[in-house]
């Protein structure tokens, strides 16, 4: 599932092609709404809301859109060629002078009042890039479950929004905690909610989710992605088990030498012992 940044980068796509435009083509390929007719209808803006996609209309309309795993929108040129995928992957079309959005493999596409958008967003807790950001409000809804492993309480939306799993391993290694570490045993929540902000806020005008400061391809996670291979700080291999109840369960991934914490039964290197200088230097690895 796509992180919070790279939807912000979408709606910024979407918005600099959509913004300020009269539709003149509108075709929502969804039986709820496939009457719909929003041709003519100028568009006010398209803004993110953690994982959420809203695309505001003149006339009190919003249209909610969700990528999930598989969803994608493209923008594409005045008589470019659409090559997202098959014609039948379409969800929606929204075309104007200047270009046309099309939206494959989109798994919510709902046409609600303007109004009525809470329906929609209003579960979801503070955005981590959004104008409303409230660290303190994050902090008190994590810290609400102190029983709750901390990958999972980053990950539910309903705390903070826009953290995917590729943040929840990398915040959960700059922290020094295993996945599976109860969120009351967290040392600073506070900082642990610092840093997710400032990580999606460097990476959200830039693909590939940077967490070390190394854009090279192989080096830009700590953890993420790197099962099996070194810890970049120590050496130890990085290890991965799956976290959470089907089908809500994620890979988690974790170095037993940097990170302490419980981990499932039979996991090499638990009990963890304390992080130790390794190759990489003493303390937490820098957040850059």
């Amino acid at each position: 599932m796509p992180e919070g940044d790279s939807v912000y980068r979408a709606a910024a796509r979407l918005h600099d092609t959509l913004a300020g435009q009269v539709l003149t083509s509108a075709d929502l390929r969804v039986p709820a709404h496939a009457t719909a007719a929003l041709a003519g209808r100028r568009v006010l803006e398209v803004a993110p809301r953690g994982k959420h996609l809203l695309t505001r209309l003149e006339g009190g309309l919003t249209l909610h859109t969700h990528l999930r795993m598989d969803g994608r929108w493209e923008v594409y040129r005045p008589g470019e060629r659409w090559g997202g995928g098959p014609a039948w992957q379409i969800r929606a079309v929204l075309g104007t002078d200047r270009g046309t959005a099309v939206g494959y493999r989109l798994p919510v596409v709902e046409l609600l009042r303007t109004a009525d958008e809470q329906r929609a967003v209003g579960h979801l807790g503070p955005d981590l890039l959004g104008p409303d950001w409230d660290p303190v409000e994050a902090v008190r809804r994590l810290r609400a479950h102190p029983g709750r492993p901390v990958a999972e309480a980053l990950l539910d939306q309903r705390n903070l929004a826009g953290i995917g799993n590729v943040y929840a391993a990398e915040l959960c290694y700059l922290a020094g905690v295993t996945p599976w570490t109860e969120v009351g045993q967290l040392p600073f929540p506070d900082r642990l909610v610092e840093l997710a902000r400032e990580l999606l806020d460097a990476n959200r005008l830039r693909p590939g989710h940077i967490t070390t400061g190394d854009t090279r391809r192989g080096h830009q996670h700590w953890v993420y992605g790197r099962a099996g291979r070194p810890c970049p700080r120590c050496g130890t291999l990085v290890r991965t088990a799956r976290q959470g109840t089907p089908p809500q369960d994620r890979v988690a991934y974790w170095c037993p030498y940097c990170q302490r914490g419980p981990a499932p039964a039979g996991s090499a290197g638990s009990p963890f012992r304390s992080a130790r200088p390794g190759p990489g230097g003493a303390g937490r690895p820098p957040v850059r």
